[in-house]
């Protein structure tokens, strides 16, 4: 299984000829949709969901499919037909390739402001992505797609979520809310330098490609 980082929450992942692409939002590079074979999305929000970029491409490729929750679904009229809705429990595969959802609802970022629908996608029961959750994934997994900074959270509790999810590695996302060095600061908290976790730390720029051995 091969990992590319997109942008912020975005990872496009490609495994016995199948490309998954997660979370393609504004702050992605448009580049991560082409040739994918499927579209997982987490939820609403922008940094996650553009809708015309969406459309775009599923104009531009017939065989695109998208597998969402119900927000977003309602949002892509006129091609529910290549939109399956999914939620807590569900399973389906892409090509060759197994995915299960887990979790139900976005952080609170404050009372004030709603919640909205929010699921994370198992790939192959190896590769985890959140969304903007800290959802558990239903078992130690090998690589944890770990939301890094957000409006949702602080440093201590993604600290914690990292160590209590298992994973062998850490691959931090979700990160554009920060300067270099903020990320850099962050990062150091997870890694052998600050209280650190279990897992490997693997941090990718734009564009780079991990493999999950």
């Amino acid at each position: 299984m091969q990992l590319t980082k997109f942008g912020h929450a975005c990872v496009r992942v490609e495994h016995d000829g199948t490309t998954v692409v997660i979370d393609p939002g504004a702050f992605t590079d448009p580049s991560a949709l082409a040739g994918a074979d499927a579209v997982l999305i987490t939820h609403e929000h922008m940094d996650h969901f553009e809708e015309p970029r969406l459309r775009a491409a599923l104009e531009a490729d017939p065989a695109l499919r998208v597998w969402t929750n119900r927000a977003v679904a309602a949002q892509l009229d006129g091609i529910a037909q290549r939109v399956t809705t999914v939620g807590e429990g569900d399973a389906f595969t892409v090509g060759g390739l197994d995915v299960t959802v887990h979790g139900e609802w976005h952080a609170e970022i404050h009372p004030d402001i709603p919640r909205v629908p929010n699921i994370g996608f198992l790939l192959g029961g190896r590769l985890f992505h959140p969304g903007d959750a800290f959802t558990l994934p239903p078992h130690p997994v090998h690589t944890l797609l770990l939301p890094l900074a957000a409006p949702w959270s602080k440093a201590s509790e993604v600290l914690d979520y990292a160590r209590a999810a298992g994973a062998r590695q850490a691959i931090p996302v979700h990160e554009a809310t920060l300067s270099p060095i903020g990320q850099t600061v962050h990062t150091r908290l997870l890694g052998p330098e600050g209280p650190g976790t279990e897992a490997e730390l693997v941090v990718l720029g734009d564009g780079e490609t991990h493999h999950l051995n």
